[in-house]
């Protein structure tokens, strides 16, 4: 599997951000991150998803105060690479953040490596 560069940073800025926000917005919650691979015809993608379960405590104000477009600059720096973001509440409370990004062909010569579905 190999990733262009610029998939490569916005990976690691979907997981970055929804950590920070499990942090801000839901104290004590449990958190985890998977990644995957969606093997398709037209072509593999990478799947990114962080969840997390409801807060332990509920809190009116954000820790750390209100910030502004952390989701919104995601799903534009997630687009801008052909790839695609969605979030929302969980049946249990939580939150989900879930991104899909392109897979490059592998090189010839390079070993094969298999991951795991989501």
């Amino acid at each position: 599997m190999r990733l262009a560069p610029e998939v490569e940073t916005s990976v690691h800025r979907v997981v970055q951000e929804a950590l920070t926000n499990v942090r801000r917005h839901a104290p004590g919650a449990d958190v985890v991150v998977r990644l995957g691979i969606d093997r398709a015809r037209n072509g593999n993608s990478l799947r990114v998803e962080v969840r997390n379960t409801a807060p332990s405590v509920r809190s009116s104000v954000p820790t750390g105060g209100r910030s502004g477009f952390g989701l919104v600059g995601l799903r534009e720096r997630v687009e801008a690479v052909e790839g695609s973001l969605t979030s929302g509440r969980t049946p249990d409370g939580g939150w989900s953040v879930r991104a899909a990004f392109p897979v490059l062909p592998a090189v010839a010569g390079s070993p094969v490596r298999t991951a795991g579905v989501m």
